[in-house]
């Protein structure tokens, strides 16, 4: 059943990329009215809000969008910063949506950046520990049991990004819409990009508790 479990969501995340990819394909060719460019989206998102510490700048790479807490700054893809269409605005207010958390200090954020660290550490050797604790797990049993505990982490980190990504993605739509910067089609557009950005992070999380009952599993039935 576990394997069958895996497969389906290996599937699953394949799809949903393969669907987000189609998507914003389509918006990018959905050109604003407004003529505003993803970077310039940004920054009056963050004006709006009052958020004056905060840089936008470009990052190489495609869909590599993302808001660093640590320096505060919205990295925008180049696509992203430079292009103005309905994708791009989705994308921009939504990496804003997680500078208002950081401001607001939004507790789910918090408990993320908090976890972002041992994430980071544990995440290079996590799968080695692993695999030494499945090939010894009926000599050396609590060696399966530490990276048990070290890929729990993993796991609540991805849980946790969901409600974060949500909440980021709510507070984007919701300026976009009260501010009137997108027409009723450019705005359903961005909803419907960032609905099938979302998912991708469900599909994550319900891949990494998969993985992590699997060796649970394991451990259980050593003998």
């Amino acid at each position: 059943m576990i394997w069958i479990l895996m497969g389906a969501i290996m599937l699953a995340s394949w799809l949903v990329s393969s669907r987000l990819q189609s998507k914003f394909d389509h918006y990018s060719k959905m050109q604003l009215q407004n003529g505003m460019s993803g970077a310039e989206i940004a920054q009056k998102m963050l004006a709006d809000h009052g958020i004056t510490d905060v840089r936008v700048i470009s990052t190489p790479g495609r869909l590599t969008d993302h808001y660093n807490p640590a320096d505060k700054t919205v990295n925008l893809s180049e696509a992203v910063y430079n292009q103005r269409n309905a994708a791009a605005a989705a994308v921009a207010a939504h990496e804003c949506g997680h500078a208002v958390q950081h401001a607001q200090a939004y507790s789910w954020l918090t408990m993320r950046s908090k976890l972002v660290p041992v994430v980071s550490v544990t995440s290079n050797f996590v799968q080695w520990i692993l695999l030494a604790g499945v090939l010894l797990v009926n000599t050396f049993p609590q060696l399966l049991l530490i990276g048990i505990a070290i890929f729990a982490m993993t796991t609540l980190f991805s849980i946790i990004t969901l409600p974060v990504e949500y909440d980021a993605s709510n507070r984007a739509l919701a300026w976009l819409e009260n501010k009137r910067m997108l027409n009723q089609e450019e705005h359903d557009g961005a909803a419907d990009a960032l609905k099938w950005a979302a998912r991708t992070y469900v599909v994550a999380a319900i891949g990494s508790i998969g993985t992590l009952l699997y060796y649970i599993m394991i451990y259980m039935n050593r003998r």
